[in-house]
């Protein structure tokens, strides 16, 4: 995919001509935020995960992720190069809700979003679409398959996530860097596409 002159923001450009653009990786508790920031990063990322302990038993809703043992707190960070021309910083949001207060100074210059989604367990990320919506990040959906996700056609996750028709959904796998990749570009080629859209005719 050609990026070149990719800019709907008017962000500047670094001395050595790349262009950098940060990216939220959302979604809710147990999505695979941080795995899929450490699979595509490439510098080693900065993770805040801290052991599960039984305090967090009755705060933390682990339905459907009985097996986690760690959890964000704070943020994950990484960076990929997409080309030699374009650059971006990833911020893993935390997922639980008792660090939601966290996400109004995480999406500050943003530019777009990747919603992570567990197909088991949709409604754990209705909160990271409503978010995107009222801060008006654009953003696309990724469906992230675990081994024992059930196969749903992806207008049935539309429909049910009451997702709009010119956000794309993709499907992947948070553990594989080609995969976690393809997602960032599917969000690049999306805000290109949404910057067109807006230009003067």
């Amino acid at each position: 995919m050609d990026f070149k002159g990719f800019d709907p923001t008017g962000r500047s450009t670094a001395a050595d001509g790349t262009r950098s653009v940060k990216v939220m990786i959302a979604g809710g508790f147990g999505t695979g935020k941080t795995t899929m920031v450490r699979s595509v990063s490439d510098i080693r990322p900065l993770t805040t995960e801290e052991t599960l302990t039984q305090a967090s038993a009755g705060v933390d809703h682990l339905v459907g992720v009985t097996d986690k043992q760690q959890t964000t707190v704070s943020l994950d960070f990484g960076k990929i190069g997409i080309n030699d021309e374009l650059v971006l910083y990833l911020f893993g949001t935390p997922g639980q809700e008792r660090f939601w207060f966290l996400w109004n100074g995480l999406f500050k210059g943003a530019l777009g979003a990747v919603v992570l989604v567990d197909t088991r367990r949709l409604a754990s990320s209705f909160r990271a679409i409503e978010e995107m919506e009222r801060q008006d990040v654009p953003f696309v959906i990724a469906l992230n398959i675990f081994p024992d996700s059930r196969d749903h056609p992806v207008e049935e996750i539309r429909d049910a996530l009451d997702i709009p028709d010119d956000i794309p959904i993709v499907a992947f796998d948070a553990r594989d860097r080609s995969a976690s990749r393809d997602v960032l570009v599917a969000l690049i080629r999306h805000l290109q596409e949404r910057a067109l859209a807006l230009e003067p005719r």
